[in-house]
């Protein structure tokens, strides 16, 4: 689906755990749904390790890719947070302590040694703007197009709301669906031929086993209403044909 006046995003997931299996990721899901209800369509996710080379090339490519970089992971206090640092080094810019940062990560009481290791956490890539921590925890930064928050779910969450109404939006995409019992083969014709006629639109056919019996569901997702209507009559209209009951999803 190509749209001229998008607005489009890429997730960068920094992480060796979530690689390795021992994390299982929970911000990708959240990040697709709210940016999409902001009219912000995430085109892509990459899972990339803790390594500077890679980070720095990812965050190189997809910021001139994309309209907004999101990347969650890697700005804790420990000696795998290299986020900050990478972004730095992708900007060519130095680190500097950032005084807002600092002055949160001072409030609580805390031993001489963890506030050391915890003051990593206030250095940014100089020229950055942060991103607030409606936990009250160490804020987030955004350097250009490229917006970093942390890796623990409900922290990247608070960070997350609040940027809602401060970034560029386009059109919101809508869905349709529809499910019926049938082997996709039996309307694939059909429904490529649905797709040539609507290329704003994406039709995806995905299968399903349930209680002993193949069916498909048909997901259209546009930003024209009365076009996604009309897909979603016609992909109907080819289960029919097939001698099968179309069944539609709720509208989203």
């Amino acid at each position: 689906m190509q749209m001229s006046d998008a607005v489009t995003a890429c997730a960068l997931i920094i992480g060796n755990e979530i690689l390795s299996g021992r994390t299982p990721d929970a911000n990708l899901n959240h990040l697709a749904l709210t940016l999409g209800g902001w009219g912000i369509q995430l085109r892509e996710a990459r899972v990339i390790p803790d390594v500077e080379a890679e980070i720095v090339a990812a965050v190189s490519t997809c910021r001139r890719r994309f309209n907004y970089v999101f990347t969650t992971g890697g700005i804790g206090p420990t000696h795998d947070d290299i986020t900050a640092a990478c972004i730095a080094k992708a900007f060519g810019v130095p680190l500097v302590v950032s005084p807002e940062i600092a002055e949160r990560i001072r409030r609580p009481p805390s031993p001489p040694e963890g506030l050391e290791a915890r003051m990593r956490m206030a250095q940014i890539p100089e020229g950055a703007v942060l991103v607030d921590n409606a936990t009250g925890g160490p804020q987030g930064f955004r350097m250009d197009n490229v917006i970093v928050m942390a890796g623990i779910p409900v922290v990247m969450r608070a960070m997350l709301t609040t940027l809602e109404g401060q970034l560029d939006s386009g059109p919101v995409i809508q869905s349709r669906s529809v499910t019926a019992y049938l082997g996709e083969s039996r309307i694939a014709k059909g429904l490529g031929e649905i797709q040539g006629r609507y290329p704003d639109i994406d039709l995806g056919s995905y299968p399903f086993f349930h209680d002993g019996r193949y069916g498909a569901s048909l997901v259209m997702r546009g930003a024209d209403v009365g076009r996604l209507e009309r897909m979603l009559d016609e992909v109907c209209q080819v289960i029919i044909d097939a001698g099968e009951k179309p069944h539609r999803g709720e509208t989203s």
